[in-house]
């Protein structure tokens, strides 16, 4: 399996196919354990790839963002995203332990508070990366490097609060009288891919649902014989990815200017992701096709027993034959029968009206505030601070996606 990796931080980044006018960045530094400071943060790319990839092997829960193929990619090439830092904490031998990609409130608020908050990454998914068997002494070491670089709290944004990573947190702060907090959550589809395809299915549809859904497959295959296919390696990848692009772009977020390929730091950050992530077994394009015609594609990432469904573009030129749901139950077929893999993240927004109905496990989401100081009088102050810049933010949001149907109505 050829291990590829672009310039800003792998070795290697000759291997990535040139993008056209994209401008190749510095050489990476390479940089061992021994030469970095266990007392303070580093820039993320310089943290050392194989003990990254190595820990995203022994993380105590998956998270295919945070793996270093593609948050590298990211910090290298999304603009908006670039230039974060990394607590990171080595064990006794050296090998890593614990990662938290991380960036100023100021950054990530635009508010002057004294906090440490997880890197953004695309799609939001913010889980720290923490070895199974040594998590609570990964998460002490890198609270106390917060401690130290002045900052009053850790902020996790859109990461798992129910699972093994936060109950280590819980742990640690237990030991000094102190607790989580969870500031907002929600929960969203999540597949359960240990059980039988066509019975989960068939609860979660019913009868009448998959028999007008295979009526409608049916139709499609009027036009040409409908298949299913799986890109994976990085020979099949790239062209796969290509679709996808055309797909996305041809459809309501091309109108709205949203898709990956209208932006140009976006298109290459994805481009290097997803060939990288591929080359190490950690991506598929999954689409659809009537014939030689592509219908739908979407982007699915890997990471341990979990994968994440992200990002579907449809042509919707055959919206009548449901070509996303088509892709979905293939997916969820796929995924069921593969035995490497436990649960499948949707990333969707919760309520998702297409993966909601079908999809009916669902993964507990949301931004924790992790206090470093007993009785700290600024925890309430930064609490509320977000509070307030949420509650002001929501009447915009709100606007703009009325905005947004009425131009799509009027179009």
């Amino acid at each position: 399996m050829t291990d590829t990796t672009h310039a800003a931080s792998l070795e290697g980044q000759s291997r990535t196919p040139p993008l056209l006018g994209a401008q190749e960045p510095a050489r990476a530094r390479v940089t061992t354990p021994a030469q970095l400071s266990p007392a303070r943060a580093i820039p993320l790319a310089s943290v050392p790839i194989d003990a990254w990839q190595m820990l995203g092997e022994r993380a105590a829960e998956p998270n295919g963002y945070y793996l270093p193929e593609w948050a590298l990619a990211e910090n290298t090439y999304a603009a908006r995203r670039a230039n974060a830092r990394a607590l990171c904490s080595f064990d006794e031998r050296g090998a890593l332990i614990g990662l938290i990609p991380h960036v100023s409130a100021l950054r990530a608020y635009q508010l002057p508070l004294p906090a440490l908050v997880t890197a953004d990454v695309y799609p939001p998914f913010t889980l720290p990366l923490v070895d199974r068997d040594k998590s609570d002494e990964a998460l002490s070491d890198m609270m106390q490097q917060a401690r130290d670089s002045g900052a009053r709290s850790l902020i996790l944004r859109d990461t798992s609060i129910e699972g093994p990573t936060l109950q280590a947190f819980t742990r640690v702060l237990a030991r000094t009288g102190l607790e989580p907090i969870v500031l907002r959550a929600h929960r969203r589809a999540l597949l359960d891919a240990t059980r039988d395809a066509d019975t989960l299915l068939h609860e979660a549809l019913g009868s009448k649902k998959l028999k007008e859904l295979r009526r409608q497959r049916s139709r499609l295959g009027d036009i040409g014989e409908v298949t299913y296919k799986v890109a994976s390696t990085v020979e099949d990848i790239v062209p796969a990815l290509e679709v996808f692009f055309q797909l996305e772009a041809s459809g309501w977020k091309g109108r709205r200017g949203t898709a990956l390929s209208q932006n140009a730091d976006n298109l290459t950050f994805v481009r290097h992701a997803v060939h990288d992530m591929a080359a190490r077994g950690h991506c598929e394009i999954v689409s659809l096709y009537a014939g030689t015609t592509p219908v739908a594609a979407a982007m699915v990432l890997r990471h341990l027993d979990r994968a994440f469904y992200l990002k579907m573009g449809v042509d919707e030129r055959f919206a009548k034959y449901s070509p996303g749901v088509q892709l979905t139950l293939d997916l969820t077929r796929q995924m069921c029968a593969d035995p490497a893999i436990a649960s499948v993240d949707s990333t969707a927004d919760p309520g998702h009206p297409m993966i909601d109905p079908i999809w009916r496990a669902r993964l507990a989401i949301g931004d924790v505030l992790i206090p470093l100081r007993h009785n700290d009088p600024f925890i309430p102050v930064i609490r509320a601070a977000i509070a307030l810049r949420r509650a002001a933010l929501l009447p915009a949001r709100k606007a703009v996606r009325l905005l947004r149907k009425i131009k799509d109505i009027r179009q």
